[in-house]
């Protein structure tokens, strides 16, 4: 059997599902335990420290509210709760049903409050100016061109005067080869220019951008212009 005959099983078996939200687009993630094995093989184990790099760029604070795009099951999100505390407000979207009863299910066992609501990342349920802090990791791959042009748009018009964007997913190609490198990238690549770029282009100005030091994963900070 090739090498890549398990990895297209396994992808497929997450891709099974049709509960996805209405206008959603790209590759759709459907099976939750799969969902966070995959994330593990392909950060290498090192999702723990991933998650907390991500929080250190965006920075959430005590009263802040903050939304995560694409929230898979739940992880990011919940483990935001303790910064921005009693008083902020954390919510997550996904296209996944099945993603979404997950996250709710990881609130309430692990007793934090959050809000998940099953939305695509091109229609945002939210009013403008909602949130001081938008987050959408390791999914812009999975996005085809336009619609990842539509979440930045989206995450410019939700983020509050002074707030901050943070996108971060795998970018460049690897030369590594084997399971991990297939399940990374065979859904589509983005090229690490492209992450600042999107942001820029949605009317956001870069602060800082680059890569994260796990794999190929690279960011891009984003703040509203002033002049906008």
């Amino acid at each position: 059997m090739s090498e890549a005959a398990p990895a297209d099983a396994f992808t497929r078996g997450m891709r099974s599902g049709n509960t996805a939200a209405a206008g959603a687009r790209g590759v759709l993630l459907h099976r939750p335990r799969l969902y966070d094995l995959f994330v593990e093989l392909a950060l290498i184990g090192r999702e723990p420290s991933f998650r907390r790099q991500v929080l250190d760029l965006a920075a959430p604070r005590p009263g802040e509210a903050m939304l995560d795009v694409g929230c898979g099951t739940g992880s990011l999100a919940l483990l935001a709760r303790e910064a921005v505390g009693a008083t902020g407000v954390i919510c997550g979207v996904d296209a996944s049903a099945e993603m979404i009863s997950w996250a709710r299910q990881k609130a309430r066992r692990i007793g934090v409050e959050a809000d998940f609501r099953r939305a695509a990342a091109q229609a945002l349920p939210y009013p403008d100016a909602s949130f001081d802090v938008v987050l959408s990791t390791l999914m812009l791959h999975r996005l085809p061109k336009r619609a990842r042009t539509q979440l930045a748009a989206e995450a410019r018009r939700v983020v509050k005067p002074g707030g901050r964007v943070l996108v971060v997913d795998f970018a460049e190609e690897s030369r590594r080869k084997g399971l991990r490198r297939h399940l990374r990238h065979r859904q589509g690549l983005v090229a690490w220019q492209e992450i600042p770029a999107l942001l820029e282009g949605a009317g956001l100005s870069v602060v800082a951008s680059g890569p994260l030091g796990i794999q190929t994963v690279h960011f891009a900070l984003a703040a509203v212009r002033s002049s906008s």
